[in-house]
């Protein structure tokens, strides 16, 4: 990395009691590069397009990239509900200014075994995706699960279905360090990747196979997902993107100052990541 800034982003995960304007404002005071926007965390939520133009206009105002919407859900689902949910986002996508969607896979203990058709219907997916967004100048950020229950845990599944289709243009990965340890991911593609999600996991009685998003904290020095050694991997196999926050732990959620402490995190990161 020639700069040794980390370029870092807010996910609106990090404090969803925030309106997303709100969030904007939140994003200056913590300095950093961009952030997320996301469509499921109830009344405060991205779906009105005049609000999405407004925050839109916001953000560039104040030097802030709108990184995504998150999420398309289940985009490896492909039916004309998914084609429909895939155009009001994008339209959404394009009147934030967003540079485009996060497409999370079906997450329900269904699709788990390795069959053509379930190989089939995710290139289905990629190919219609590729389209929709391409055609409006946006990029689809796939992002492997890496739960047991989901049916696309492991990245290299999504790349080869991205090459299939002739998809790299549009569609690369995000690197959630969360998903990537609980999978038991060993292989890293920093130079397809788009986009990385960052979180912690401190709490020394949950294994990897039993952790879940409410056990997802800001990141420090207890750690135990390696987020640290991942970034570092990351970094020096050519990644160049934003590092975005996104911690679903009440806990976070519940903190008089959240952004406060994600500068905290930011912080150490910064430090253990690039040595400054």
């Amino acid at each position: 990395m020639a700069d040794s800034k980390m370029k870092f982003g807010l996910n609106h995960m990090v404090a969803p009691s925030l309106t997303p304007e709100e969030l904007v404002d939140a994003a200056v005071q913590a300095g950093v590069a961009a952030i997320e926007l996301r469509n499921d965390i109830g009344a405060n939520s991205i779906v009105d397009i005049d609000v999405a133009r407004r925050v839109g206009a916001k953000a560039k105002d104040r030097g802030l990239e709108v990184r995504t919407i998150n999420a398309l859900y289940p985009f490896n689902v492909w039916n004309d509900e998914r084609a429909r949910q895939t155009e009001s986002l994008a339209k959404l996508a394009a009147a934030c200014g967003a540079t485009g969607l996060v497409m999370c896979p079906l997450n329900e203990g269904k699709m788990l075994e390795a069959t053509p058709e379930k190989a089939a219907g995710l290139r289905t997916a990629l190919k219609n995706l590729r389209a929709i967004l391409g055609e409006r100048g946006l990029k689809g950020f796939v992002e492997p699960l890496g739960f047991p229950v989901s049916s696309l845990r492991f990245k290299r599944e999504a790349i080869d279905a991205i090459d299939d289709v002739g998809g790299a243009d549009v569609l690369s990965l995000v690197h959630d360090t969360f998903h990537h340890c609980g999978a038991g991911e060993r292989e890293f593609f920093a130079k397809r990747t788009g986009l990385v999600h960052i979180s912690g996991l401190e709490d020394p009685a949950i294994s990897f196979a039993e952790m879940l998003d409410g056990h997802r904290v800001l990141v420090g020095p207890k750690d135990r997902l390696g987020n640290v050694e991942q970034l570092k991997r990351l970094y020096a196999d050519g990644f160049d993107g934003v590092v975005s926050f996104e911690p679903f732990a009440k806990q976070v959620h519940d903190l008089a100052q959240p952004i406060a402490a994600m500068r905290d995190s930011m912080a150490y990161v910064q430090k253990a990541v690039m040595g400054r």
